[in-house]
């Protein structure tokens, strides 16, 4: 299970931790002065003594902006709620009854620098009713800066999908008592700014996701050499200069020895190692750690040999690219040796239409019908990247640089993950580490950057864990 502070819970999932505490003699106040008390703190700091207007729904959303407000008031801020509709829990009319403050009726009108949205969190499953999405978007335009607790209102949860046209974009989120899944998944995640998480004392749920946070790396032990790091064959094909990408990322993400097999003559730096041998007899070696297949592989026939050769040995495996599209239940009939498929959007498709699946449902529920229907561990990367594997675990990715957008940088991805997964990562855990180093080399790339200028600064992402 992960730990408590990085799990992302459904909606559901998160219903059933808080009734968890609650049975344990906490109350539902108690947590609604957890939730407001810790989200306070970060509107204090937004706000920094500035006008701040609070939206309050009828639910316990609506309660936690109570709670907020009263806090800001208790510290000297100019702060004032709108009432949507009348507190409906017993919780939040509590929460109500200990606000002091200013309370205006959704006719009144206001400006100023920061708006706190509570208008609706966790669990809404369906559109804000017009006076509701009215309300919200005058307000949000009325203000400088916004502030979404626990989600934006008019999100769905569990899929990350606004449920009304025209929402409002905010400067921060506050997640409260954990991540959910929306706080990850576009189109939602990229209207939510910053994201923070506000712990209210939820313990780790069995069968949660998790989050990917920066990994715990470390030197080599002192008696290393280049196989104990890990030996990473990067099967080369029509265009080389993607796999050439994809082994410079390997070199700077961990593994102590990148080889490039090609048949034909590539350009390489002299620290990088090409072996023209057949592919068959190169993959002999009995030192090659791990293997990556399909950047700049090629879709023909020649390509589908190569793949097939690969696959024959028994070695854990990154594919990527053209190995994705060539892939299907046939060629994976007789490897047993662990697989990590990193597929964008069209990939996912040629691959659920490979092993019969209907590519029906979220990004979420396709990726990890994929990986059980293929028994490997899939990647599903984009500008929100889901990890699933077999066994039904599942990791989101952060937000990462839209910079990434641009030719090549898949191969970056794929190349770290491969070299994570040489040096004998366990497969779930490599992918995670390589998606985190990608979106670190990214930010510490100054934009625009190319490929190339990624894959060389993976090094730079991997020095910062140690």
């Amino acid at each position: 299970m992960p730990n408590a502070a990085d799990q992302v819970l459904t909606a559901a999932q998160m219903r059933a931790a808080e009734m968890a505490l609650i049975d344990g003699d906490t109350s539902v106040e108690e947590l609604m002065q957890r939730a407001g008390q810790g989200a306070a703190e970060w509107v204090w700091r937004i706000c920094g003594g500035r006008t701040v207007t609070v939206l309050c729904g009828p639910g316990n959303n609506g309660g936690d902006g109570w709670v907020i407000a009263e806090a800001i008031r208790q510290l000297g801020g100019d702060v004032a709620v709108f009432t949507a509709a009348d507190p409906a829990t017993p919780a939040a009319q509590h929460a109500r009854s200990a606000y002091s403050g200013t309370v205006l009726d959704a006719s009144a009108n206001r400006s100023g620098e920061v708006l706190v949205d509570c208008l609706f969190g966790t669990g809404l499953t369906r559109p804000l009713i017009p006076e509701h999405h009215a309300l919200l978007t005058r307000l949000a335009a009325a203000h400088d800066k916004r502030v979404a607790i626990d989600l934006p209102s008019g999100i769905d949860t569990d899929l990350g999908q606004p449920l009304n046209r025209d929402l409002p974009d905010y400067d921060i989120t506050i997640a409260l008592g954990a991540w959910k899944p929306a706080h990850f998944l576009m189109p939602a995640a990229a209207a939510m700014g910053t994201l923070r998480v506000v712990e209210i004392g939820i313990g780790a749920v069995e069968g949660a996701a998790c989050v990917v946070t920066p990994p715990l790396l470390s030197a080599p032990a002192a008696d290393a050499h280049k196989y104990t790091r890990g030996l990473l064959g990067v099967v080369a094909g029509a265009m080389p200069g993607a796999a050439l990408l994809a082994a410079r990322s390997a070199q700077g993400a961990g593994a102590g020895y990148v080889r490039i097999y090609a048949e034909d003559p590539i350009d390489a730096p002299a620290d990088l190692v090409v072996d023209r041998q057949s592919l068959a007899e190169a993959l002999l070696d009995g030192r090659i750690s791990a293997l990556l297949i399909g950047p700049g592989l090629g879709r023909g026939g020649e390509a589908r040999e190569r793949l097939a050769i690969a696959l024959s040995e028994q070695r854990p495996a990154v594919l990527d690219a053209d190995a994705l599209v060539l892939l299907g239940p046939r060629l994976l009939a007789e490897h047993k040796a662990p697989l990590i498929a990193t597929p964008h959007d069209g990939e996912l498709f040629a691959l659920e239409r490979a092993f019969g699946l209907d590519a029906a449902g979220s990004k979420v529920e396709r990726a990890v019908a994929l990986a059980k229907a293929a028994n490997m561990l899939v990647v599903a990367k984009g500008p929100d990247s889901v990890i699933a594997a077999p066994d039904g675990r599942l990791a989101f990715a952060p937000r990462a640089s839209s910079w990434l957008s641009t030719a090549g940088t898949g191969d970056v991805l794929a190349g770290a993950i491969a070299s994570r997964l040489a040096c004998g990562t366990e497969p779930f855990v490599a992918a995670c580490q390589g998606l985190w180093l990608h979106a670190e080399a990214a930010r510490l790339c100054r934009p625009p950057f190319t490929a190339g200028r990624l894959a060389e600064t993976v090094r730079s992402a991997y020095a910062a864990c140690l």
